[in-house]
C-alpha cells in the first residue's frame, strides 16, 4: 500500500502514543517501533495474505482479533498486542500448525535456524491436544536446487507470491482446501527462474531445503563470513558459511539499494565449482606437455621471456573475476617495463573509458524501479543481471513501458519487441517512431545497453546513437555489464595506453606474430586459435580454457579465498572478504605479480595490501569510498552515428555456464540440463 509521507496519525499502541504515517499496516508501525509481532505469511516485499493469523492484536472497537499485517492504521487506534487474548490466539494457532507438522527437527535442515521453532519456543505451549495421525504429503520436484518435504509445509505461501511477484515465473501455487491443501508445481518439473532458491530462504520451516547442501551441517557449526558476489556486475551482499576449508552454503545479506535480501541461484550455488578443476601448483610446458613446478622456476622462465622480447611484443588481457588490486598491479607493472597493449573489455566491444559514467550504469537500481518509459538495446537482463530484472519488473507493474531492440527473450513481464535490427535505433533517435513518443512522454525514462549490442563493427554508432537517444529525451546513458572484471579494469586504467592495442587488435597481432608472449590475467574465454603461436602466461584459479593453451600457469585465488575490492555496475566500490584459505601452493594473485616484477628488476612499491592500497588510493582517491554511491560524469558527447546496418544478438553462453567457476560446477552442470532444457 502507498504512503502519503505527508500525512501523520497518532495511534496508541501498548499505552505508548505513537506517530505513523498514512498507509502503515499495525505491523509496520510494531515493527518499527521494536515491538516483536510473529509473522510466518507476511513479508515485507511481498504481497499481504493474512494466511498465518499469528500476527492477530487486539484492536479497542472491534469485536474480534485483526491480523495486523493487513490493517491499515486510522487515527486514535488503540492496539494492544499483549493481553491475554492475544496470548491464547498465538497459542491456539501454533497448536494447529503443529497438529500435522511432523516431528523432524533433529534430522531437519532448518533446525537451528527455523521460524516455526523459534516461535514455538516464544509463544507456544509445552502439550499438544491432537492424538490423530498426522496428515502426509507427497513431496514435489522443484529441479536440482531445491529439496522438498512437504509434509512441514505450513501453506503461508510465501514461495507461491515469491514466484510471481518477484521472480515472474507463475510455476508455484496452492490447490485443495482444509486438509487436501498443497504448495505444488503444478507440473513436474524444475523452476526456471534464475533466482529460484530464494523461496529456500523464505520459507519459515523445513519445506524447501538447499540440495546441494541438503543435510551437510548445522548452523552453530558454520562460520559465517560477510562478503559479495562477483559472478555478476550488481555485486549482490552476501553471507558465506564454511566448514573448515569447505564453503557449505551461501545466503544473500540484506542491502537495500542492491540486493534486497535476493540473490541469484549462480552467486548461491555455485560455490561447489570451487572444488573442482583447481590450479594448485605452478606448471611449464615442456615437450609439448604441462609440467608441475615451482614458483621460482616458473616466474623465472616467465621473466626471462619478458626480458627477452621488446615491449612492443608483450600484451595482457583480464577476466571477469578479477579484482582490483591485482589488476592495478598488473598494469603498474606493464607500465614500467613500457607495455601498452593491454585491455580488460571482451573481443570487439567499443566501450568508451576516459569518464566513469561512459562505461556505468548512470542510474541507482533503486532508481530503475520508478522508470515510466524503458529502451533495452542488445541486452537481456533477465540473463545478464536477474537481480537488476527485479526492478525492471517492478517498474512494469507500476505502468513503465519497456521496448526491447535486439533479440527477443522472456524477461518475466511484458515488452514491446521493436526490431532486432539496430538501424530502428535511428528513428527513435529522430523521433520518427512510437517508442520515441513513449520516451519523450515519460517522466523518467531509462535507457539501457547491453555489451553485446556494442560487441560489432557498428558498436561505436550503436553506442553513440544511443547515448543520442539518453540526452535526447532528459535522461542518461546506461551500461549493462555482464561481468564486474571488465568494469574493474576500466576503473585503474587496464586499457590501451597511447597507441596500445585493445583486445581485438591484440589477439589479430598475436596470430600474425606481432605479439610474442601473451599475460592472461583470469582470462579464459579465449582458445589457441585465437592467441596464434604466442607463448601464454596464464594467472588463474580454474583449469579452464585459459589454462589449458598456457606455456605456463600461476595458480591464483578465487574471490572467496581473498580480500579484493570490486566495483559494480552501477560504480559502488565493495569488497570480498577471505571465507577459505587459498588451495595448495596457490598465492594472491596481485602477491604473483609483485614477485614477478622482482624477477624482471622492476620491483613494486609495496608489499603488503595496505601498501598496495595506499598507493592504488593516491592515484584513485575514489576507492577510499566503500560502498557509497557517487554520481557518474560523462565524456564530452561527440554526437550521435547513423548506423547502417547490424543485426543484435545476445551470446549463447548459458546463464549457469558464464564464468569458470559455474563450468566447473556440477550443480550448474545439473540447471543447464533441466532447467535450460525445460524452456527450449
Amino acid at each position: 500500500m502507498a504512503r502519503d509521507l505527508n500525512k501523520t496519525k497518532k495511534i496508541t499502541l501498548n499505552d505508548h502514543e505513537y506517530k505513523v504515517q498514512d498507509g502503515q499496516t499495525i505491523l509496520d508501525v510494531c515493527q518499527e517501533q521494536g515491538i516483536e509481532i510473529p509473522v510466518f505469511c507476511a513479508h515485507k516485499r511481498l504481497s499481504v495474505a493474512g494466511n498465518c493469523r499469528m500476527c492477530l492484536v487486539e484492536v479497542e472497537g472491534c469485536g474480534k482479533l485483526v491480523a495486523s499485517c493487513a490493517m491499515p492504521v486510522h487515527d486514535g487506534m488503540v492496539v494492544h498486542t499483549n493481553t491475554p487474548k492475544v496470548k491464547e490466539s498465538r497459542e491456539g494457532t501454533l497448536e494447529l500448525l503443529l497438529a500435522n507438522h511432523p516431528l523432524d527437527c533433529p534430522v531437519c535442515d532448518q533446525g537451528g535456524m527455523c521460524d516455526l521453532q523459534d516461535i514455538t519456543m516464544a509463544y507456544g505451549v509445552s502439550k499438544s491436544r491432537f492424538l490423530e495421525n498426522k496428515r502426509i504429503v507427497p513431496d514435489k520436484y522443484m529441479g536440482p536446487l531445491i529439496q522438498t518435504v512437504m509434509t512441514r509445509c505450513i501453506h503461508c505461501t510465501r514461495c507461491v507470491r515469491f514466484a510471481t511477484e518477484v521472480a515472474g515465473v507463475e510455476e508455484l501455487g496452492v490447490i485443495g482446501r482444509g486438509e487436501t491443501m498443497e504448495i505444488t508445481t503444478y507440473l513436474d518439473k524444475a523452476m526456471t527462474s534464475e533466482l529460484s532458491g530464494n523461496v529456500i530462504d523464505l520459507c519459515p520451516v523445513g519445506a524447501l531445503n538447499a540440495k546441494p547442501s541438503h543435510c551437510k551441517s548445522r548452523p552453530w557449526e558454520l562460520k559465517k563470513t560477510e562478503s559479495i558476489d562477483v559472478q555478476d556486475a550488481v555485486g549482490a551482499a552476501t553471507l558465506a558459511y564454511s566448514k573448515g576449508s569447505e564453503i557449505i552454503r551461501i545466503l544473500p545479506r540484506e542491502n537495500p539499494e542492491i540486493n534486497e535480501e535476493w540473490l541469484t541461484d549462480k552467486g548461491r550455488f555455485s560455490y561447489d565449482g570451487l572444488k573442482y578443476q583447481r590450479l594448485d601448483k605452478p606448471y611449464v610446458r615442456k615437450g609439448g606437455r604441462l609440467v608441475p613446478v615451482s614458483w621460482a622456476e616458473a616466474l623465472m622462465v616467465v621473466s626471462d621471456k619478458i626480458k627477452s622480447l621488446q615491449s612492443d611484443e608483450i600484451a595482457a588481457l583480464s577476466g571477469g573475476l578479477v579484482e582490483i588490486e591485482s589488476l592495478f598491479a598488473l598494469r603498474q607493472l606493464l607500465d614500467s617495463l613500457g607495455v601498452d597493449h593491454r585491455d580488460s573489455r571482451e573481443k570487439n566491444v567499443f566501450l568508451p573509458y576516459s569518464a566513469r559514467g561512459d562505461y556505468l550504469c548512470n542510474t541507482p537500481l533503486v532508481a530503475l524501479e520508478k522508470a515510466d518509459a524503458v529502451l533495452l538495446i542488445g541486452t537481456n537482463p533477465q540473463q545478464e543481471a536477474p537481480l537488476l530484472n527485479i526492478r525492471l519488473r517492478r517498474a512494469v507493474k507500476k505502468g513503465a513501458v519497456v521496448g526491447l531492440v535486439g533479440a527477443a527473450h522472456d524477461l518475466g513481464y511484458a515488452y514491446t519487441h521493436l526490431s532486432q535490427k539496430a538501424t530502428v535505433l535511428n528513428k527513435i533517435l529522430s523521433g520518427d517512431h512510437s517508442m520515441a513518443d513513449t520516451l519523450k512522454e515519460a517522466k523518467n525514462p531509462v535507457v539501457l545497453v547491453g555489451i553485446d549490442a556494442l560487441r560489432s563493427e557498428e558498436g561505436e554508432s550503436i553506442y553513440r546513437t544511443a547515448r543520442g537517444i539518453a540526452e535526447a529525451y532528459g535522461t542518461v546513458l546506461n551500461i549493462l555489464h555482464k561481468t564486474t572484471g571488465c568494469i574493474n579494469g576500466l576503473e585503474v586504467g587496464f586499457t590501451p595506453k597511447g597507441k596500445g592495442k585493445n583486445t581485438a587488435e591484440i589477439l589479430k597481432a598475436a596470430i600474425k606474430g606481432d605479439i610474442k608472449l601473451l599475460y592472461l590475467l583470469g582470462r579464459d574465454d579465449l582458445l589457441r586459435a585465437d592467441v596464434g603461436d604466442a607463448f601464454v602466461v596464464y594467472q588463474g584459479h580454474h583449469g579452464d580454457q585459459g589454462a589449458q593453451m598456457a606455456d605456463v600457469i600461476l595458480p591464483g585465488g578465487a574471490y572467496t579465498e581473498k580480500q579484493g575490492l570490486y566495483v559494480n555496475v552501477e560504480g559502488r566500490i565493495q569488497e570480498t572478504q577471505i571465507v577459505t584459505p587459498l588451495l595448495g601452493g596457490a598465492k594472491e594473485d596481485w602477491r604473483i605479480i609483485r614477485a614477478l616484477s622482482d624477477h624482471v628488476g622492476q620491483a613494486l612499491p609495496y608489499n603488503t595490501r595496505d601498501e598496495l592500497l595506499k598507493v592504488l588510493n593516491e592515484d584513485f582517491p575514489f576507492f577510499k569510498q566503500y560502498g557509497v554511491l557517487s554520481k557518474n560524469t560523462l565524456s564530452t558527447f561527440k554526437g550521435p552515428l547513423e548506423i547502417r546496418r547490424g543485426l543484435l544478438e545476445t551470446t549463447v553462453t548459458p546463464y549457469y555456464l558464464q564464468d569458470v567457476i559455474g563450468r566447473a560446477s556440477p550443480t550448474m552442470a545439473a540447471c543447464v540440463k533441466e532447467i535450460l532444457c525445460a524452456k527450449v
